[in-house]
C-alpha cells in the first residue's frame, strides 16, 4: 500500500474543516449526516487521516458551514494538495520510494520532521535516529528487523541516512537539541569499534545539533524511568502568521508510536525536558565525555 506523503496539507486541511464545524455548533455526527456522508469518515477527514478527499465533500462541507466562496476555493485547493493521487513526486518527499519498508504511522513523523524547523529529543536508551551512523543503525536494524533481507536492512539504512538531511541541507536546517542519557553511551550495538565512531559522531555535530548527556550521577530528575521523546516545533506561515503546525510531541515505545498536539501536553513534556536538562552536563563537558568513553572503546 503506498503510503502518503501530504501530511501537512491533511493535517490543515481537517484541523480547519474542525473549527469551521465547531464555530457553526455542529457535532461530528450532525454535520456528516446533512452532508450524506458517514460520521467516521468525516472524523477520518478532520484529523488528517484520510488519503483520499473528494472535492464535493470540501464543497458541500464550506456550503453547510456559509463559507464565503473565496474560503470555499481556498480549501478546495489545500484539499487538492492533501489528496495522495496528487502527490509530488520530487526529492522533497524521498520516502517514497521505500514504501513498503516504512509503516503508515511512520511516515506521518517523517513529513512532521521535514517540515520542522526545530527538533528537542530525550534519548535514554539508543542513539537517535537522526545522528546515528551507518554501522551503529546497521546494527540496531539487523536485531530488531529479523526477518529482513540484505537489500532490506541496507535500505533501511539508506532511509535513516537519508533523515539527516535535515540537518545538513543549506537553507533552513533543523536546529536539534539532544538529551542523551549515559546508558546510550555505555550499551554496545554491533560492536566496540562501532560504538566509539557513534561516540565520535556525536561530539563532532555541526553547530545546529546541540548535544548533551544525562550522566547516571544525576540521578531521577523525573522521580522515575521516563522513555524516549520528541518534539517538534514549525516555522511560521508568512500569510497567516503562525506556525505551519502546531508543536507535536512524538512518543514511541517498543508496539506504538503516538502523538501530542494540544497545549497541555505539549508543555508537560517541554517541562519533562528542562528538568531533565538541568541535570545534564553542558556541551563541552559532553564533548569531552563522549571522546573519553570512545577512547575506552577504542583500547
Amino acid at each position: 500500500m503506498s503510503k502518503n506523503p501530504t501530511t501537512i496539507p491533511r493535517r490543515q486541511l481537517g484541523r480547519q474543516l474542525r473549527e469551521l464545524r465547531q464555530a457553526v455548533g455542529l457535532s461530528l455526527a450532525d454535520a456528516a449526516r446533512l452532508i450524506e456522508r458517514g460520521a467516521g469518515t468525516l472524523q477520518r477527514l478532520e484529523k488528517g487521516e484520510n488519503p483520499r478527499i473528494r472535492q464535493l465533500d470540501i464543497e458541500a462541507l464550506c456550503k453547510l458551514y456559509s463559507v464565503s466562496e473565496e474560503r470555499t476555493q481556498q480549501m478546495k485547493a489545500l484539499a487538492l494538495q492533501a489528496d495522495r493521487r496528487t502527490r509530488p513526486t520530487d526529492e522533497s518527499h524521498w520516502w517514497t520510494r521505500y514504501e513498503d519498508l516504512i509503516p503508515a504511522e511512520f511516515e506521518t513523523y517523517m513529513s512532521l520532521e521535514m517540515a520542522a524547523e526545530r527538533m528537542i529529543t530525550y534519548q535514554p536508551d539508543t542513539m537517535p535516529g537522526i545522528v546515528q551512523t551507518a554501522d551503529y543503525a546497521t546494527a540496531l536494524n539487523r536485531v530488531f528487523f529479523t526477518s529482513d533481507t540484505a537489500m532490506e536492512l541496507q535500505q533501511r539504512v539508506q532511509v535513516r541516512m537519508q533523515r539527516q538531511t535535515a540537518i545538513t541541507r543549506r537553507l533552513s536546517p533543523l536546529e536539534v537539541d539532544l538529551l542523551i542519557d549515559e546508558a546510550a553511551l555505555r550499551r554496545v550495538a554491533g560492536s566496540r569499534k562501532i560504538m566509539a565512531a557513534q561516540l565520535r559522531r556525536l561530539a563532532d555535530t555541526p553547530p545546529n545539533v546541540k548535544v548533551r548527556v544525562v550522566p547516571f550521577s544525576g540521578g531521577f530528575p523525573l522521580g522515575g524511568h521516563v522513555g524516549p521523546f520528541v518534539i517538534l516545533d514549525f516555522p511560521m506561515d508568512p500569510m497567516t502568521d503562525v506556525p505551519i503546525e502546531p508543536s507535536t510531541v512524538y512518543v514511541e515505545s517498543y508496539g506504538s508510536r503516538m502523538y501530542y498536539d494540544s497545549d497541555v501536553d505539549v508543555s508537560r513534556y517541554r517541562d519533562a525536558y528542562m528538568r531533565i536538562g538541568r541535570i545534564a552536563l553542558n556541551e563541552a563537558d559532553t564533548k569531552h565525555l563522549l571522546r573519553c568513553i570512545a577512547k575506552e572503546y577504542e583500547a
